[in-house]
């Protein structure tokens, strides 16, 4: 009996952890098992055509919000090539509000894997080989966390070219965050430090491409000790990749700080979820944190300037306006690389979403189930934020802007203030999409907008970082505005 596996990535870097899960336990009963991973880009037609051309007896599909459309509009057309197939969802996004799968939109599904999969699907599949009759629903959502598995479960042939991998050293989150799904489960298991040391040098043989190695641990530094064991032996140049971690910043102490200064620049990256500065906020979502413990010692790891320190923050919380969220902005801009602006989703199984009516959200009713407006904030005002958003991905996140940045944003500003007029500017001046805007416009747009403001020396000074930035980054020609003729007689 042959299974695939199949995968729809969110882009061509990304690579599938679940289906790499799964295939292990399989293979140990004896089964023929065929990963196939593509993504969102790809054309459903010549998907479509792979999934057919497996052959497969069954193909389980991994499921999560960004996937979730396509995967069931290909479930459907695979079911009427292929009758005889037994199409299996599994994944976050199958696994809370079941009673959506009874309508007939999802008859072509013949079996929902609910919670972890590793047993249930093996399961399955022995009962299919044995010809024992399958019950559509097999629900493990209520079970304790299990331990992940052993190994890296990649293989040096069957990835594509994304440079991104996942390692996944522990399972379940100590917390109990009511917009995250880690709140629906009980626990936490984890490799030791020693498993975990040995089983990351899998990766060094592995195509130098693949540079990028995700930890997928909710929160990896549950446990502070081990933790600083972890990066203490990862500070060995046995390890040359380059290592991701989402990390409580309020569980940090000394000894975290003192080996964490001593990475080389670039090694590892640091992800700290802050969501929001407002205690209110922190307090309505489960959220136990110090906002300002949380920033001063993010700020701490930023300031040693040998690690790339991500900081997440989410829109449409409760409690939270348009501007108490600016000012979280304002708090957080200045203490990492990469400030990621996200928008609170309403996933089915969490605490938020039941508490919807309560808090006045209006929301997405089809995955992404992103919320659309608050008791707090207003469509308006979260279209806007999402615009603002945009912009700073495209400046800032981009880093072919950072001497201009670093110039406009010398303190004396407000950042949200500067991206929220940069962002009106554009849609006035251009009113295209920012994605769709070449680059020197983009450095046009920006010059235009400084220079609404800008006193001569200023302007000055930022064009000559504009065009230090625009040498660093592009082989084209300097475009005449950037000029010193130019900008002399502005």
């Amino acid at each position: 009996m042959k299974i695939l596996l199949f995968a729809l990535n969110g882009s061509y870097s990304h690579t599938s952890l679940a289906i790499r899960c799964l295939r292990r336990p399989l293979e140990r009963e004896g089964f023929e098992v065929q990963l196939l991973e593509r993504n969102l880009r790809d054309r459903t037609s010549h998907i479509l055509h792979d999934l057919v051309a497996a052959k497969a007896d069954v193909v389980s599909f991994s499921a999560y919000i960004w996937n979730i459309r396509p995967m069931l509009e290909l479930a459907r057309d695979l079911k009427s090539l292929c009758p005889h197939c037994h199409i299996v969802f599994g994944g976050p996004e199958v696994s809370y509000g079941l009673e959506r799968f009874e309508c007939d939109e999802y008859r072509d599904i013949d079996t929902l894997i609910c919670g972890p999969g590793e047993k249930l699907l093996t399961a399955l599949c022995c009962d299919l080989r044995d010809g024992k009759p399958i019950p559509r629903i097999l629900d493990a959502t209520g079970e304790t966390v299990g331990t992940p598995e052993e190994g890296i479960l990649y293989r040096e042939h069957d990835f594509p070219d994304g440079s991104m991998l996942y390692y996944e050293s522990s399972r379940g989150c100590p917390f109990s965050c009511a917009y995250c799904l880690s709140s629906a489960t009980h626990g936490v298991s984890a490799k030791s430090v020693s498993q975990t040391l040995t089983e990351l040098l899998e990766f060094e043989v592995l195509p130098e491409r693949m540079k990028i190695i995700k930890f997928v641990d909710r929160t990896f530094n549950f446990s502070v000790e081990r933790a600083n064991q972890i990066w203490e032996g990862l500070l060995s140049d046995a390890y040359t990749r380059h290592y991701h971690f989402e990390v409580c910043a309020s569980l940090l102490n000394e000894e975290s700080f003192e080996i964490l200064r001593r990475f080389p620049k670039g090694k590892i990256q640091l992800e700290f979820g802050l969501q929001s500065t407002h205690g209110e906020t922190l307090r309505a979502v489960s959220r136990h944190i110090d906002p300002q413990k949380t920033l001063e010692n993010v700020r701490r790891i930023y300031e040693m300037g040998n690690i790339h320190v991500h900081l997440d923050l989410i829109a449409g919380l409760p409690y939270e306006s348009y501007a108490r969220f600016a000012q979280s902005f304002d708090e957080a801009y200045p203490c990492c690389d990469l400030l990621q602006l996200g928008f609170l989703k309403l996933l089915y199984g969490t605490e938020l979403r039941r508490h919807a009516e309560e808090y006045g959200y209006r929301y997405m009713h089809e995955a992404p189930y992103t919320v659309l407006q608050t008791n707090w904030i207003t469509y308006e005002e979260l279209s806007r934020l999402h615009a603002i958003a945009e912009i700073l991905e495209r400046y800032r996140e981009s880093g072919k802007f950072d001497r201009c940045l670093e110039t406009v944003l010398d303190g004396s500003r407000s950042p949200f203030a500067f991206y929220e007029g940069l962002s009106d500017h554009i849609a006035l001046h251009d009113g295209r999409h920012i994605q769709k805007i070449s680059q020197v416009d983009a450095y046009r747009l920006l010059y235009e907008y400084v220079g609404g403001w800008m006193n001569e020396t200023q302007l000055a000074r930022f064009c000559d970082a504009m065009h230090d930035d625009f040498t660093s980054s592009e082989v084209r020609k300097v475009p005449a505005f950037m000029k010193k003729e130019e900008k002399a007689g502005k």
